[in-house]
């Protein structure tokens, strides 16, 4: 039993959904987004309330795992085409710096180069006061993956903090060397 499976998914008013058999495929003001739902799961739509539910063809271990994945994928995906995602990033460290040139990111991190990042097609990236960095897109989990390989260049270190983190993300920081 998948209780966020269970879960009417709302829909918002600006959002047009279009369910061909197994494809559902979601338009909303951000862009357009397609899924495939396994067999297992089926998907109906209540146009009078706007709502989405979905529902387990067999009772078996295997469809309770998709229950609550498609959901959540789906669910995903609209909050996707009516708002998007977006993670920030936050660069700490004496010389660190980060510039955009056209779409590309340029990172100065400590390296004897600097590392430039191409982002996808679907994924916007915005530079702050040269040290914050905004990944904007509507699939959740590619603005997440970008914003993983970024920090993944230059992570934070333990004993001063430098790097690139998240936003508000506390970093653990360990005490040096005692001298005697």
């Amino acid at each position: 039993m998948s209780r966020i499976g269970k879960k009417p998914i709302n829909l918002p008013q600006n959002i047009n959904i279009t369910i061909i058999e197994n494809n559902v495929q979601i338009q909303g003001p951000k862009g357009e987004l397609s899924y495939k739902i396994p067999k297992l799961i089926q998907i109906k739509q209540d146009t009078k309330n706007n709502k989405l539910f979905l529902y387990k063809t067999e009772d078996n271990k295997e469809a309770q795992k998709l229950h609550g994945l498609c959901r959540t994928l789906i669910n995903n995906m609209i909050i996707g085409v009516s708002q998007g995602f977006e993670k920030k990033l936050q660069i700490q460290g004496v010389g660190y710096r980060s510039q955009l040139d056209g779409d590309n990111l340029l990172l100065n991190v400590g390296y004897s180069h600097t590392v430039i990042v191409k982002p996808p097609k679907n994924i916007i990236l915005e530079v702050e006061n040269n040290t914050s960095i905004t990944i904007k897109g509507i699939q959740k989990e590619q603005v997440g993956e970008i914003a993983a390989q970024i920090r993944r260049i230059r992570p934070p270190e333990p004993y001063k903090g430098k790097g690139i983190r998240y936003l508000n993300e506390t970093i653990n920081l360990k005490v040096g060397k005692s001298g005697k």
